[in-house]
C-alpha cells in the first residue's frame, strides 16, 4: 500500500495534472470507475491504477495498488476524489484513420473542455465514424475535464487533430455542411446523400471564413426568435440527431 502523498510514484502521477507532462509522456489520468472500465474494454493501456478498493478492479490484474485516500485526493483533480485514479497511454489517430469513415463531426478551435468532451459523448451516440479537431487552438482532448465529460465515449471513434487547411483535402468528395446562424436552410427540411462533413464553429468565434468557403451547403436550427444561439454541445445534438440517424 502506498501511504505518502510524496511517493515518487505519486509524484509523477500528480504531474500529468499539466498538459505539458501530458504531452511528454503521451500519458493521462483517468478517474473513476467509469473511465477506468471504459478505457480498459477499449484497449487503451493502463499503465496502474491507484485505489482503495482492490476488489472492485480486480480485472485490472498487476496493475492495481492500493493507496490511501489522502493519496488518491492528491493525484484526482476532482473536489471530491474517486475510489481510483489511474494513469493510461494515449490513443493518438491521425489522418489516415479517417479513410472509412463516412460521417464525420469537424469542431474549429474549440476550447471548452466540458462542451469537447459531450460532443464526443454525442457524436458516437448518433453513429459518427470520426470527429476531426481543426485549428491551432482547440482544447487538449486529454485533459481530465474532457476525459470525465466524454463519461467514457472518448475512445470509441478516432479523434484526429488537423491544424492547417490543407489536411481537410481528405474531405474534398464529402458532402461539406457548415452550421451557421444565418444560413439559407433550416435543418428541418435539410438532406445529406453520401459521406457527409458537418461542421461546427467555437461558440466565441463560430466557424472561420476559411471554412464557410470550403463548405459545400450551410444549415441552421430552427427556434424561437427570442433566442439568440444554443450552446454548442447542444446545437451539435440537435444536427447530429438528424443528419445522421
Amino acid at each position: 500500500m502506498i501511504t505518502s502523498i510524496n511517493n515518487e510514484l505519486v509524484k509523477e502521477t500528480v504531474k500529468l495534472q499539466q498538459k505539458k507532462y501530458r504531452d511528454k509522456e503521451n500519458k493521462f489520468l483517468l478517474e473513476g470507475f467509469k473511465s477506468i472500465e471504459e478505457a480498459y474494454n477499449a484497449g487503451v493501456k493502463i499503465e496502474y491504477v491507484f485505489t482503495t478498493d482492490e476488489k472492485r478492479y480486480a480485472f485490472l490484474g498487476d496493475k492495481v495498488i492500493l493507496a490511501t485516500e489522502p493519496v488518491l485526493k492528491k493525484v484526482s483533480t476532482t473536489d471530491s476524489a474517486p475510489d481510483a485514479v489511474g494513469v493510461a497511454v494515449k490513443k493518438v489517430y491521425s489522418i489516415d484513420d479517417l479513410k472509412d469513415a463516412k460521417k464525420v463531426v469537424l469542431l474549429e478551435n474549440i476550447k471548452d473542455l466540458g462542451n469537447l468532451g459531450t460532443i464526443l459523448r454525442t457524436a458516437t451516440a448518433f453513429g459518427a465514424d470520426a470527429v476531426v479537431l481543426y485549428g491551432r487552438e482547440c482544447a487538449d482532448l486529454y485533459n481530465p475535464k474532457c476525459v470525465r465529460s466524454s463519461v467514457g465515449n472518448l475512445w470509441k471513434i478516432p479523434v484526429v487533430y488537423i491544424e492547417d487547411f490543407s489536411g481537410l483535402k481528405v474531405f474534398d468528395k464529402f458532402d461539406r455542411v457548415a452550421t451557421l446562424p444565418r444560413a439559407e436552410h433550416y435543418l428541418k427540411d435539410f438532406r445529406v446523400d453520401g459521406p457527409v462533413l458537418v461542421m461546427f464553429g467555437s461558440e466565441a468565434d463560430g466557424l472561420s471564413d476559411e471554412l464557410i468557403k470550403f463548405a459545400a451547403k450551410e444549415v441552421k436550427i430552427e427556434m424561437a426568435s427570442t433566442v439568440e444561439s444554443l450552446n454548442l454541445s447542444v446545437s451539435c445534438a440537435v444536427v447530429l440527431y438528424k443528419l445522421f440517424l
